[in-house]
């Protein structure tokens, strides 16, 4: 085998080896990959039971109600659809109607989304992008130009 052979040898193995190792790690995190929804998206989509995602949009003035067993009831609302959500957990400091909130979890077979992360906002110009996006579609947007990234 000539020097030049080995080295094309030992960069293509290298090369599949390296495909091999990438192609390992996205089926591994295919699983941890949570995708962005707005309240419209659901309500438009057919989303499988047991797929993780995250929902985004105010919380709909109202809407809270508080259990005694830590459980909250709230609904998403991006002014064009609202999606029921359940919360069993301690709510952020700034949680309130009215507000941007994105939340992580599951929808369940009844249409209800199970939340197991609820995140926010922490000022007044703070928006998730895809939420301030859904918002400005619907010329909704009430926050200033900043976004997060």
């Amino acid at each position: 085998m000539t020097r030049k052979q080995r080295r094309l040898t030992l960069i293509g193995s290298a090369g599949a080896v390296l495909a091999v190792a990438v192609g390992l790690i996205l089926y591994a995190l295919n699983d941890q990959i949570v995708f962005f929804q707005s309240p419209t998206d659901i309500t438009q989509q057919s989303i499988p039971d047991g797929q993780r995602i995250r929902l985004g949009g105010l919380v709909e003035e109202g809407s809270v109600v508080r259990s005694d067993n830590a459980e909250v009831r709230f609904r998403v609302t991006d002014t064009a659809n609202a999606v029921a959500v359940t919360y069993k957990g301690i709510l952020p400091d700034l949680f309130r109607e009215g507000q941007g909130v994105v939340t992580e979890g599951v929808i369940g077979s009844d249409g209800v989304f199970v939340a197991d992360s609820v995140l926010a906002k922490h000022d007044e110009n703070y928006m998730p992008k895809e939420v301030a996006e859904a918002l400005k579609d619907q010329g909704h947007w009430q926050g200033g130009e900043e976004t997060a990234n």
